[in-house]
């Protein structure tokens, strides 16, 4: 298998402000030219673009092409159950969503100290490999957001997992918070093989500091600056596949256009990326990856991953010299949407539901003070 994989997670929309409203036609295309470069990975999970990845991967993918001709894969989230019942409810849903007869992935998803907890208690973990042992799922594991202590914990306890998904990337890679190096360690201490989530940080390393963009131009002015991204990943031995949300043909496009004939990092390529890493660590405001977990429960509705994409570039300009960027205007037009950032009432579910465990509150307020509330 080659080690470019379509995360359906930021799928091409027809309204900005409607993640659930996916351009069909143009996902399509992208899964023709995927396939057709011999790239056959495929990942989607119950909360993607709003509750409508499953669904268009039926559409687009599943209805399309033979299925011993792709994998799918997708996942159990602690948000969706509360009973066993219901547990079996979303498996199920799944199935029938994305019409694949069976996933050859299947993962809880998003484990962390707070969420493993549920996971345990509905006997999740010996679940899957019951769904494995009827034919329903091929290989069992999980995607992880925690520290490395508390993943050496689990697949002590948890052997049979046959894989660990991870957020990887050279900006993460030495991360206290994130610990993507530790983590990736401790997955092949236990001889797991890695699933990358999380290569580009959510576009954050797609768009780097303009010091970090000519460190990348000055070595290989051809390459684009996210395949500095895709490449740390899949140059990692024990990593089986790197996860790129894809939202658009172009991006496809550029992926393939590296990844078709994966060549590794050498040692001055990884040295590059982690002065880049330095560079954009030191600028960066908030380490928002644009998962949106945070937006789906909120009742102010606050566009919080776009306020903080806005907020992170206006941090890295010279505002005393500029005193105002376009990305005021862009806040404005997103307001008329969203709620603003001064609106949030402080209730905690963003937060509860972070993979990033980011103080999102605070930094809210630190946006609605920059924007005029």
């Amino acid at each position: 298998m080659k080690k470019l994989g379509f995360g359906l997670m930021r799928l091409p929309q027809n309204d900005a402000a409607k993640a659930s409203d996916v351009d069909i036609e143009q996902v399509k295309k992208m899964v023709d030219l995927f396939m057709e470069k011999g790239f056959t990975y495929f990942d989607t999970a119950i909360m993607y673009n709003g509750g409508a990845s499953e669904r268009v991967a039926k559409i687009a993918l599943v209805d399309r092409y033979p299925r011993e001709s792709f994998t799918m894969a997708t996942k159990l989230h602690a948000a969706f159950f509360n009973t066993l019942e219901e547990r079996d409810k979303v498996f199920d849903s799944q199935l029938e969503k994305t019409g694949a007869g069976y996933f050859d992935y299947y993962l809880l998803h998003g484990i962390d100290s707070s969420m493993l907890a549920k996971y345990e208690e509905f006997d999740c973990f010996d679940w899957i490999l019951e769904k494995k042992a009827r034919g329903l799922v091929k290989h069992a594991g999980f995607s992880y957001h925690d520290s490395a202590e508390l993943l050496d914990e689990i697949l002590t306890r948890h052997p049979e997992m046959e894989f660990v998904q991870l957020q990887i990337n050279y900006l993460d890679w030495e991360s206290q918070w994130v610990q993507s190096g530790k983590c990736y360690e401790v997955a092949v201490k236990h001889g797991k093989p890695v699933i990358v989530m999380e290569p580009v940080k959510g576009g954050t390393l797609a768009r780097v500091p303009e010091e970090a963009e000519r460190l990348f131009k000055d070595y290989a002015p051809e390459r684009s600056i996210s395949s500095w991204a895709i490449r740390f990943a899949a140059s990692l031995e024990h990593v089986m596949v790197v996860l790129s949300g894809m939202s658009n043909v172009e991006q496809m496009e550029d992926n393939i256009s590296y990844m078709e004939e994966f060549r590794p990092l050498n040692e001055e390529e990884k040295q590059l990326t982690a002065r880049a890493a330095r560079i954009i660590n030191s600028q960066i405001a908030v380490p928002c990856t644009g998962c949106a977990y945070c937006t789906g429960g909120c009742p102010a509705k606050i566009a919080i991953p776009q306020y903080f994409s806005l907020y992170n570039e206006d941090m890295r300009e010279n505002l005393k010299e500029k005193g105002w960027t376009a990305n005021y205007s862009q806040y404005a037009n997103l307001a008329k949407k969203f709620g603003r950032a001064g609106e949030c009432i402080a209730c905690g579910q963003c937060e509860r539901v972070c993979p990033q465990h980011l103080p999102i509150i605070e930094r809210l307020k630190e946006v609605a003070k920059h924007y005029g509330r």
